[in-house]
Order: C-alpha cells, then structure tokens, then sequence
C-alpha cells in the first residue's frame, strides 16, 4: 500500500507508523502503538536485570606459615563463596623476611586449589607483586 494510505490508516486507528525493516525494497512498516511498545521493552529490561547474578570477587587471605585450623577455616570459607557463583581471590601476604621464601607461599596456593578443585577452576596462576602473592579461582558452573 501506498506510504499515504498506511498514514491515513494509522491515523484513523490512532496508532504510530514504525519503520520495521528500512533495508527492504518497499520498506516494511508496522501499525502499532510506539509509546506503549517502549514501556514494554523498558519493563523487561528491568525484569531482566532484576534476575541477574552479579559476579562478585571475594578475597581469603593467607600467610606462608599458616596452622591448620585456620587454613581449614579460610578454605571453609573460599569454598562457600565458590559454591555461591562468587570469583575467589587467594592473596598470599608475606612479612619480613618471609619474602625470600615465595616458594612457602605458593605451596600453600596450590594446596588450597587442589582442595578446592571440585568447585573452582584456576583463572589466574599465582603472581607475585611486591610483598603479595595473588591468584583467583572461579566457579565450575
């Protein structure tokens, strides 16, 4: 139909003439109400971000020399933030002179990932920054 005869139609019904398809020879138009269709697109936006999980990065922080309860604890809690859908960062803070030993340090890293490999993969390998070793795990799923 003819570009004047689409307006005249939309007008008659009280409706908005939408260009759906501009590419296309003719043009392809659609009768619909646009200030409605806007709100509709708005609203499941925001339904849809509602039901978003946000990742987010948790840090567990450990020292070279740690005793077992409190590595247990820690590694308690890293595996609860993995199970959560949560990014784990495993810092390695060294003091003193235990910064000529990092050796310690990522042994206690790769012994945390090890126990820790039925819920989280390995992201980044440990790197050593200053007096902090760091490294991040996330979730399986």
């Amino acid at each position: 139909m003819s570009i004047d005869e689409a307006r005249d139609l939309a007008d008659d019904r009280g409706l908005d003439l939408v260009e759906v398809a501009s590419e296309a020879r003719p043009p392809v138009v659609k009768l619909m109400d646009y200030g409605k269709y806007k709100y509709e697109a708005q609203r499941a936006a925001r339904e849809a971000k509602k039901k978003q999980h946000h990742v987010q990065v948790k840090e567990v922080k450990f020292r070279p020399g740690i005793e077992d309860h409190d590595y247990d604890f820690k590694t308690r809690h890293a595996r609860r933030f993995l199970e959560e859908g949560n990014k784990v960062k495993l810092t390695m803070m060294f003091r003193g002179r235990q910064v000529t030993h990092p050796e310690l340090g990522r042994e206690v890293l790769l012994r945390v990932t090890e126990d820790l490999q039925d819920v989280g993969k390995v992201e980044s390998r440990p790197s050593f920054e200053g007096r902090v070793m760091s490294m991040v795990l996330a979730p399986l799923k």
